[in-house]
């Protein structure tokens, strides 16, 4: 197990930071919740953490990554050494990804079954009992095990794609015919994954019908997320467990939707949008807002309405 000093993360520090406490002889080699802590651990503490003060003097952890709102005394500075930032939660992520971060590993599986007119970059891993059919897989790309990547699907580099996810699978298009009977519509567009994106475990992202499904740059999919044909993921948005996104939707850059959210077809979400838990969006929504409830409206109504309801509840 390796020991780590404040050499090993002074280069993983922001510009401005500042040290409280004993920090010649600071050590760790292991990273636990606060509360798990023991005393060779890198910790954090959230400043809008209400009992932060008091989970500071009990925890084990003698290496502290915390904000300026903590009251460090005398006392603790004798015994701790506190590293002090903006942003204690992204610090802390950046050394334990750099110090304790699991190392990627490269090449095919032997039971994984790829396409001859696959192209797969050298750099990449690609997991225990997955296809890849006639598609690309870009450079540092991580496929796990049990996937199924169709044809027409291009992959780019840095991307994460956990076990059980399916891509480029047919979605779901019908018209009824004359004798009221379905009839599928073609799906023959495709799908393309940009760079840096992560796609969680037993998600499921279709192939356009014409064009493409589109997940762009940064994105972030967490697992058993349906995503149907030619929705449009923007940059560095992030889509959580169990939301369900309709045909032709597009979010824009920066947004947020919430686990078990429903988003209706063809819907628009604006940037920097926030959906919330459970949230069903039947409406587009403007660029920069928080919607909630059943249907989905802007969270001030939202409230206003549960107020309402609660009135209503009490006469």
């Amino acid at each position: 197990m390796n020991n780590f000093s404040m050499k090993d993360i002074v280069r993983i520090l922001p510009k401005e930071y500042r040290i409280e406490g004993f920090s010649d002889s600071i050590s760790f080699n292991n990273v636990r919740p606060i509360e798990e802590a023991n005393d060779e651990s890198l910790v954090w503490i959230k400043g809008k953490k209400e009992n932060k003060q008091e989970l500071v003097e009990k925890t084990n952890a003698k290496v502290i990554i915390c904000d300026k709102s903590l009251l460090i005394s005398p006392a603790l500075k004798e015994r701790k050494c506190f590293i002090i930032v903006d942003d204690p939660k992204l610090i802390f992520l950046r050394i334990a990804e750099q110090l304790f971060g699991r190392k990627k590993k490269y090449g095919i599986h032997t039971s994984a079954v790829i396409d001859p007119e696959a192209e797969i970059s050298p750099n990449c891993y690609i997991g225990p009992m997955t296809y890849i059919g006639k598609s690309k897989i870009g450079d540092n790309t991580f496929i796990d095990g049990n996937c199924y990547i169709y044809d027409d699907v291009t992959i780019g580099n840095n991307v994460t794609v956990q076990a059980g996810t399916v891509i480029g699978s047919e979605g779901y298009g019908y018209q009824r015919n004359e004798k009221l009977e379905f009839e599928k519509f073609p799906h023959i567009g495709g799908v393309i994954i940009e760079d840096n994106v992560d796609i969680g475990s037993n998600t499921s992202i279709d192939r356009g019908a014409l064009g493409n499904t589109i997940i762009k740059e940064g994105a972030k999919i967490d697992n058993l997320v349906h995503v149907a044909h030619n929705v449009v993921i923007g940059r560095h948005s992030a889509v959580i467990a169990n939301a369900m996104l309709g045909g032709s939707v597009v979010i824009a850059d920066y947004s947020w939707v919430a686990p078990s959210a429903s988003i209706l077809n063809q819907i628009v979400i604006g940037e920097n949008v926030t959906i919330g838990m459970g949230a069903v969006v039947t409406k587009n929504v403007p660029d920069g807002e928080t919607w909630a409830g059943i249907p989905a409206k802007p969270l001030k109504e939202f409230i206003e309405a549960q107020k309402a309801i609660k009135k209503l509840t009490q006469q």
